[in-house]
């Protein structure tokens, strides 16, 4: 197994697992992105996000997207956007090298901390983020607009 950047002509492989992930989510008329948009926002003139693969002989098994989020009470941290890991190869360890591999980064990049969602009935991603003395926060509800209200 190996665990790199992922690279422009990796994208239409993300885009099935994130298509995957969203299915898991109930949530799978949600994703809109296109391909063309999702590889411009990572790959383009001006990138908003990079992402890490793990990857076999029989291809990317999972990924790990995150980008630079700003709080104006904490400073810079690591946003980790997605993070799945294809339905097969879930409880064979694939997930906590790249969520390790995503720690050393935001270690590294001098990141203030690490944020990320995760839903409140996915039990097992939340046992598995328990395992690194996650602060699984309550309290907050996401607000957003959708393209059409902007």
């Amino acid at each position: 197994m190996e665990i790199r950047f992922a690279v422009q002509e990796d994208c239409p492989r993300l885009l099935e697992l994130i298509i995957e992930l969203a299915e898991y989510e109930k949530a799978a008329k949600e994703v809109t992105v296109t391909l063309a948009e999702f590889a411009d926002a990572g790959f383009g003139k001006e990138p908003v996000w990079k992402a890490f693969v793990a990857e076999n002989e029989t291809g990317i098994l999972g990924f790990a997207l995150y980008y630079t989020r700003y709080s104006t009470w904490k400073g810079r941290r690591l946003y980790l956007e997605d993070f799945i890991v294809t339905e097969s190869q879930r409880g064979k360890g694939l997930g906590k090298l790249l969520f390790e591999r995503v720690i050393k980064e935001a270690r590294d990049g001098g990141y203030n901390g690490m944020t990320w969602q995760v839903l409140d009935w996915n039990e097992p991603a939340i046992n598995f983020y328990k395992k690194y003395d996650a602060q699984i926060e309550s309290g907050w509800l996401n607000t957003s607009f959708n393209k059409d209200q902007l």
